[in-house]
């Protein structure tokens, strides 16, 4: 965020910076830049069980085939969209060709309403299920380019072909820092699917649901197809540091990294006199973990002393845990000046802990998903609130404290005895 101090100085130079964004060197004048489309697959599951008459009194695959041609009339232009099968190819019992059944059925791009439709005219509940194979076909297809991208996976069962766990492959994809967010939909699932498809979801920050109707299908495909073409902030990909000395430093913006249980890692923020840090954590649990976890956030000095810090802990209700902090630093008139004049900016350090722990047969690699948040604004002229006190610094926390004890002490023992003096009295 930029602040408003300086701003009017600094509005020329603003100006040239979005003009230069806006309308770069080789775009004709007056015509901005285009807009790289968002990227849309959908990856059906074509496996023999789609052949179950449980929804709306039709098979599984006649009610995926209806919601497939109201989603592809209602698809955005803008919108880029892909269609990949999994099990619609291989028949047979031999289960190494059957977990190789998927294909890319129609390519990612400009939509052509009829050939997409005719394409998925054609399928027949036929193989096996392999949905981490699919994943990995999935993701190849919408490789390239930094265009929202997004996969809609439809099910009715869950993977046949592990070891390559499905989960396992959406947590790799989620760790390349690609930002491919996979929504996951289970056609009348049970407890095992339903699982899978979750942590599929949470692992790279999708959704799951779960349909019994084929208005439900298509109206949950269309949705999640528009919300690609809605722009969004997608966070830097960024790693922390073992230690502030060697931290990346961060401007104001949205950051992922991944963490390993139980670990510490670091960044560094510059905070000019008259701003105030604001930050915040969040990390989610996307796999089997104990309960009773924590986050920390604490910002420290460069010299290690803490400013302040900001903590959450939970006994495994939530999937993901959060918190945050807030650091004022103010004008005293007499800073030390950088080379271009302004007043130096301070370094704090910004440490993210995490108390997660999980089972043994529960993988720690790679990390648990966290998302970092740093903003800097206009600090109060006259703070009222406890951060801008400094009551996280210590000290002022301990005279807060002796004070009110103090005064406490005071009253109870005046009214002590007074209470005394009318049991005498009376």
């Amino acid at each position: 965020m930029i602040t408003r101090r300086g701003l009017a100085a600094g509005a020329g130079g603003l100006l040239a910076v979005l003009a230069v964004g806006l309308f770069p060197a080789n775009a004709a004048a007056g015509e901005p830049a285009a807009k790289e489309s968002p990227k849309v697959e959908l990856v059906l599951d074509v496996s023999g069980s789609m052949r179950a008459t449980d929804i709306d009194g039709k098979s599984r695959m006649a009610a995926a085939k209806q919601a497939f041609n109201e989603v592809l009339d209602a698809v955005p232009d803008e919108v880029q969209l892909g269609i990949r099968t999994l099990g619609a190819n291989y028949p047979g019992d031999d289960r190494q060709v059957g977990c190789k059944d998927t294909k890319q059925l129609y390519p990612v791009g400009r939509l052509d309403r009829t050939e997409a439709k005719t394409a998925v005219a054609t399928l027949a509940p036929t193989g096996w299920t392999p949905i981490g194979p699919a994943l990995l076909g999935a993701a190849d297809d919408l490789k390239g380019g930094d265009a929202t991208r997004r996969i809609v996976l439809i099910t009715d069962g869950e993977d046949t072909c592990a070891p390559l766990d499905p989960c396992e492959v959406a947590r790799d994809i989620a760790a390349q820092g690609i930002h491919l967010v996979i929504d996951t939909l289970g056609l009348v699932p049970d407890a095992k699917t339903r699982n899978q498809l979750l942590c599929i979801a949470e692992a790279t920050g999708g959704t799951y649901t779960s349909v019994q109707h084929t208005d439900e299908l298509s109206g949950r495909v269309k949705q999640l197809v528009d919300r690609a073409a809605t722009p969004v902030v997608k966070p830097v990909a960024t790693e922390g540091a073992k230690s502030c000395e060697g931290a990346p430093k961060l401007g104001a913006g949205l950051y992922s990294d991944r963490e390993a249980f139980g670990e510490h890692r670091w960044y560094r923020v510059d905070v000019r006199p008259g701003q105030e840090l604001r930050a915040s954590v969040s990390i989610s649990a996307d796999r089997a973990v104990n309960n009773d976890y924590g986050v920390l956030l604490r910002a420290s000095t460069t010299h290690g002393r803490e400013i302040v810090r900001g903590a959450e802990a939970s006994d495994g209700r939530t999937d993901a845990i959060s918190t945050g902090l807030r650091y004022p630093k103010a004008e005293t008139g007499d800073e030390d000046t950088d080379a271009d004049g302004k007043p130096a900016a301070e370094t704090v350090c910004l440490q993210v802990s995490n108390s997660f722990a999980a089972g043994p047969s529960v993988k720690t690699t790679p990390g648990l998903p966290v998302e970092l948040t740093v903003d800097l604004v206009d600090a109060p002229d006259e703070a009222s609130d406890v951060a801008a006190f400094g009551l996280g610094r210590g000290w002022w926390l301990l005279a807060v404290l002796v004070l009110t004890g103090f005064l406490a002490g005071l009253v109870w023992g005046w009214i002590s005895r007074w209470r005394i003096s009318v049991w005498r009295t009376n």
